[in-house]
């Protein structure tokens, strides 16, 4: 496998000399892999009824499900809620609208179907706190939710998110005692921006999560749990490796986490039509100083590094993942594969149906007391 890889990365300078339209092919792709991309649309509405205040959405695996959404659109208002199925058909899906949408409203065709729910602290009617992280790229904001423990939870969401993917999680850590620290990090469009404004992909986005946990510690918290979304998942459990804190780290939640992103990347490669071995040799590009910069990255990302699977023998706390088996996007084999190597660490509840970061929304009931359970079993909630 490392000869594989050594060749991999031998190959992709040669490209240039076989063929410029292959080389350009594989920069691209190798670009898109790092590249912050936000407002992005995947959801068509068809028809909005503002006297019955309901919506009426295209037919996808994601807008099909049972439960509560959010909808980003390109119109006015720019995020409404979203309650149960309605009606559907073949090719189309009515759902109820729980923000109301006035007459006259202008609601663009296309949209973004999310699992975010929350936009903003105000809405859990629990008490918050604005407050900056001083952070290796500079003033990073959180939001801080104080609660009795002195173990405080930090939250680190995905890719092409903001820290409001993380609020469904807060009213459950909090009903369990636990202080919840909501953090952004660099390239995320709320942290600064770094000088090439590319993501790391977990490599360099850790460091501003180790600040977070050492802010953490300068005003209360005794130790640490750290709950990562999606790509948020690879920051932490590059935090839980690299810390200069991670004594201090004493358990991980991971949501529909990226455990390694060479299968997440091979998976999504086939999903776009892309044949082997293009996403290996984008990879390869992003693993070479020189390809990287062309590529976009600021630095060379070694995967090995990211591959939490095989250097699971380094995790030293209890993990909790949460992540369906018809995610979608990042499949769960890396987070079995991760279960099946640490059984003495890691808990990994089934869950199916729910797409990719939506089990809340899917299934509110398991996935709270899958958290609840969890927390009480390893003595971390304030009231176990």
């Amino acid at each position: 496998m490392k000869s594989l890889r050594h060749a991999v990365a031998l190959l992709v300078p040669a490209l240039f000399a076989l063929g410029g339209v292959l080389a350009f092919i594989v920069l691209r792709v190798a670009r898109r892999v790092v590249t912050p991309v936000r407002g992005s649309t995947d959801a068509e509405i068809i028809a909005v009824d503002t006297g019955a205040q309901t919506i009426e959405l295209g037919r996808t695996l994601d807008t099909e499900l049972p439960g509560r959404y959010g909808l980003f659109t390109t119109g006015t208002p720019g995020y409404v809620k979203l309650g149960a199925v309605l009606s559907a058909d073949a090719t189309s899906v009515r759902r109820k609208l729980l923000t109301q949408i006035e007459p006259g409203a202008q609601v663009d065709r296309a949209a973004r179907f999310s699992g975010w729910y929350y936009s903003s602290p105000s809405e859990l009617h629990l008490p918050s706190q604005n407050v900056l992280i001083g952070s290796p790229a500079g003033p990073c904001p959180a939001w801080f939710f104080p609660a009795e423990s002195s173990t405080w939870v930090i939250q680190v969401h995905g890719r092409g998110a903001t820290r409001a993917e993380c609020l469904r999680a807060v009213p459950v850590l909090h009903a369990a005692g636990l202080p919840s620290l909501v953090v952004s990090y660099r390239n995320d469009g709320e942290a600064p921006r770094s000088r090439g404004g590319a993501y790391s992909l977990g490599a360099a986005e850790w460091r501003d999560v180790d600040a977070a946990i050492a802010y953490a510690l300068r005003h209360g918290a005794e130790r640490v749990l750290l709950m990562g979304w999606s790509m948020g998942g690879a920051v932490a459990l590059q935090t839980a490796v690299n810390s200069g804190n991670r004594d201090r780290i004493v358990g991980m939640i991971l949501e529909s986490p990226v455990v390694d992103w060479r299968t997440v990347l091979r998976f999504q490669a086939n999903k776009a039509g892309m044949h082997a071995p293009l996403p290996d040799l984008a990879m390869g590009a992003l693993s070479v100083p020189f390809t990287a910069r062309m590529s976009g990255a600021e630095d060379a990302i070694h995967f090995d590094r990211l591959d939490m699977v095989s250097r699971a023998e380094e995790l030293a706390v209890p993990i909790l993942i949460l992540h369906s088996e018809d995610d979608g996007f990042v499949p769960a084999d890396a987070s079995h594969a991760l279960a099946e190597a640490r059984p003495d660490l890691v808990t990994m509840p089934r869950f199916t149906v729910a797409r990719h970061t939506k089990i809340w929304n899917y299934d509110q009931t398991g996935w709270t007391a899958a958290i609840t359970d969890w927390l009480q079993e390893q003595g971390f909630s304030a009231s176990a």
